[in-house]
């Protein structure tokens, strides 16, 4: 059996994120944010393990839509460490990257998953 790729780089950002919150605590950045970055980019991954249990179709894209949106959350407070100075060119677009694969890969899941459910 392969490796479930959603599952892989959900926990790849996630230790990515985690890495970013110790580099931020150096640059000393506002706690409030790395809170919020951290709590968004681990619950990506946390959700997406949650659907591996999930209920139902139903629920299962509810999970998945979770992870969307706290992916979406944590684009954004990427977005603001780059434009605060806090992260660099080159550390944002590496995180931003992974972060958009990770909202393309759910988006083709629910997408998929709606397709072929009937509800």
């Amino acid at each position: 059996m392969g490796k479930d790729i959603k599952l892989e780089l959900s926990e790849d950002f996630g230790v990515d994120i985690m890495k970013l919150s110790s580099y931020l605590e150096g640059k000393k950045c506002n706690m409030a944010i790395i809170t919020q970055i951290v709590k968004s980019g681990t619950s990506i991954g946390a959700n997406i393990y949650e659907s591996l249990y999930a209920e139902s179709d139903t629920d299962f894209i509810h999970k998945l839509k979770i992870s969307q949106k706290e992916a979406s959350e944590t684009r954004f407070w990427l977005k603001i460490l780059y434009r605060s100075g806090y992260i660099d060119n080159n550390y944002y677009h590496t995180l931003l990257e992974k972060c958009e694969s990770l909202i393309k890969i759910l988006s083709a899941i629910i997408k998929s998953t709606k397709q072929n459910s009937i509800f």
